[in-house]
């Protein structure tokens, strides 16, 4: 089968389409035909090895798939041709991949492919980061850093569907401010000067932030009595660090947000969280944005659009 991997450790524009052995189900697996797989940071920071997770050159990356079912046994579920998604880890930019069977789903037929394997990393990360780590409160309000991106867009769709009140988005330019707008937030503000912007309409009561960088202590001054900042991670490439007396005089709280992690060593819990968002998926509120589609030979450019900065909403692989 055809595959991309990543052979040596230069970036994106190394990767490499190849002929591989076709992957084989093993006991409590499930083997699918992948019709789309998602791209994420993650990916990025693999082509450089600089990723948690650091595989042995070469191999494939890709950790979320949606296609069809070729194999599974007979107690996981699952039959051939069932419509899923698939938390493969590695191996979802292939036109088959595996995955374990309690990391699969049933994609709803009204759900197509590119937006189904655009669901397990930026949805289930947004549902852990707002509801179980940020213990959301109807009514509450949100603002969102890279909003036009994959999280930042799964997390205005969560944040709304789950009952926030007013969703601010922190975009870089308009245009990205109009992804968000579409996403379902209530107002856009642009990176540069967001705090004041933000803090004139009044307070935030979390902030979700994937970027991290200089944004940091503006974001903690925008925060509300008891306000909670959520730490999802650092496309802006910078770790910052925060003066702890800023939490203390208005009694905030910065809390890590490590959904793989976390679920990888609970057995089952990730599919309590597909289980509450399931019905907003079907309804239609949670509709994944689709910023560009590559076919699986193009990856590298797929992966440079994320790199750059490009990228809007998710983007897809069509093997």
């Amino acid at each position: 089968m055809k595959a991309i991997q990543i052979t040596r450790l230069d970036g994106p524009e190394a990767v490499e389409l190849v002929e591989i052995e076709a992957p084989v189900a093993d006991e409590g697996q499930v083997l699918i035909a992948v019709r789309a797989a998602g791209v994420s940071f993650p990916e990025v920071l693999q082509t450089r090895g600089l990723y948690q997770m650091k595989p042995p050159l070469p191999f494939t990356p890709g950790s979320e798939v949606a296609g069809e079912v070729i194999a599974a046994d007979s107690s996981s579920g699952f039959k051939p041709g069932d419509r899923v998604v698939g938390f493969t880890l590695l191996g979802g930019f292939a036109e088959q991949a595996v995955a374990q069977a309690d990391l699969v789903f049933h994609l709803p037929d009204s759900v197509s492919f590119e937006r189904g394997a655009s669901l397990p990393l930026n949805y289930l990360t947004a549902y852990f980061a707002l509801i179980e780590r940020g213990q959301l409160a109807e009514g509450e309000s949100i603002l969102v850093h890279g909003a036009a991106g994959g999280v930042g867009t799964a997390a205005i769709q969560v944040a709304k569907a789950f009952g926030a009140g007013r969703v601010v988005a922190v975009t870089s330019t308009p245009e990205k401010g109009a992804v968000a707008m579409e996403a379902g937030a209530d107002e856009f503000v642009l990176a540069e000067g967001f705090k004041d912007a933000v803090k004139a309409n009044g307070g935030i009561d979390l902030v979700v932030d994937p970027v991290g960088g200089d944004r940091f202590t503006d974001s903690l001054r925008c925060l509300n009595d008891d306000g909670r900042m959520l730490v999802i991670g650092f496309t802006a490439g910078d770790i910052p660090t925060v003066q702890v007396n800023r939490l203390l005089l208005n009694n905030l709280s910065v809390v890590g947000v490590g959904w793989g992690a976390y679920v990888l060593k609970r057995s089952g819990h990730i599919n309590k969280e597909w289980a509450a968002i399931l019905p907003h998926i079907e309804s239609g509120a949670l509709r994944p944005v689709i910023g560009s589609t590559f076919a699986l030979a193009d990856a590298g450019n797929a992966l440079t659009s994320i790199d750059d900065r490009k990228a809007t909403g998710k983007v897809i692989l069509t093997p």
